[in-house]
């Protein structure tokens, strides 16, 4: 039970540090740009990326309890680590550095990731790669928000 909350937690803590740099740029260049048709109102985000987090955290615990069985559990944690450090690179190269071509490029990186983390989840346990699917499919639609953003600004 403590270790799925630290394992939360920790997916959280990503978020929060990539909210450092996505919040102060709301109000000051995000809401500036011209959006596609298809954003999603503002408030969707905060809940939607914690049910994310959420979710990526209970799929790390999952495989951090088999991290022993030497079926590729340290692989599948060491790609899941790196895909975090995607996720909140992508908040400071699109609202940080204020660039959305380098969250595009970011991003397309952090989907590999997120793939590669999913097979790899996969072959340790069935049911931490599947807890990944709505976080795949939400960075997809992001993505396409991102190239979208780009290509009106």
């Amino acid at each position: 039970m403590i270790g799925s909350i630290i394992s939360i937690l920790i997916a959280q803590a990503a978020g929060l540090i990539g909210s450092a740099f996505t919040m102060p740029a709301i109000s000051t260049w995000y809401d500036t740009l011209v959006k596609p048709s298809f954003t999603p109102p503002a408030y969707v985000f905060g809940p939607a990326w914690a049910v994310l987090y959420t979710l990526m955290g209970l799929a790390a615990y999952r495989i951090w309890e088999k991290k022993t069985s030497g079926r590729g559990a340290h692989l599948a944690l060491g790609v899941y680590v790196g895909q975090l450090a995607l996720n909140v690179l992508w908040s400071y190269a699109f609202f940080g550095l204020r660039s959305p071509i380098a969250g595009l490029g970011v991003i397309v990186l952090l989907w590999i990731a997120i793939f590669v983390t999913m097979i790899l989840f996969y072959r340790v346990d069935k049911n931490a790669g599947w807890l990944l699917v709505p976080y795949i499919v939400w960075v997809s639609f992001a993505a396409t928000l991102n190239y979208a953003v780009w290509m009106l600004n």
